[in-house]
């Protein structure tokens, strides 16, 4: 699933931006604050108020082009999370007999990595979606992952990255019988 793959880097890149413009603006502001001000002539709340009035002048001016990035990478997550939204499965809850054979599947223990690529081993509790259900994952025989409580309150919503998916179809083959398909994943096509 190509598509997987793109969507996991491109949010990835979209938080790693969001990231840099925050640093861009906080250093913006912090530099313009610590520009040297030149005190008008005189002393009095004239003179304060001129000190005053070019600090924020300063401080606007340093703001405007970290701020606008800011903005249009905030459309661009508001764009993506509704795509997401459009994209959702009507159907929320695995049927009992895809349960059935998810967990069947995988023995009854947990499919999910519990550190260095290995597989968890544990008690397989839950029937989760690999592709998160709220970011327009299927339910379906091929999203569903066999998950232990503690695996699956661990992943959360996360968009698993490409490298995951095929850690998780290696170690499909070998207790998923060569007939049966070893792929995960599986996405919504937008209405």
């Amino acid at each position: 699933m190509q598509e997987l793959g793109r969507i996991y880097w491109t949010r990835q890149g979209l938080r790693l931006a969001y990231s840099a413009v925050m640093i861009w603006l906080a250093v913006a502001v912090m530099s313009a604050l610590m520009a040297k001000a030149t005190p008008a002539a005189g002393a009095g709340p004239s003179a304060a108020a001129g000190v005053l009035r070019g600090l924020f002048d300063g401080v606007v001016a340093a703001v405007t082009l970290p701020g606008v990035a800011a903005v249009v990478l905030g459309i661009a997550a508001a764009v993506m999370t509704n795509r997401d939204v459009r994209r959702r499965d009507p159907v929320r809850r695995f049927t009992r007999q895809q349960r059935r054979e998810g967990m069947a599947r995988a023995g009854g223990l947990c499919e999910l990595e519990a550190g260095f690529g290995r597989r968890c081993g544990r008690l397989a509790e839950h029937g989760d979606h690999f592709y998160p259900w709220s970011k327009g994952g299927s339910t379906s025989l091929q999203n569903f992952v066999a998950a232990c409580a503690r695996c699956n309150r661990a992943k959360r919503a996360r968009i698993p990255s490409p490298a995951q998916k095929q850690r998780m179809e290696r170690r499909r083959r070998d207790y998923v019988p060569p007939s049966s398909s070893v792929s995960v994943g599986e996405r919504q096509p937008l209405p």
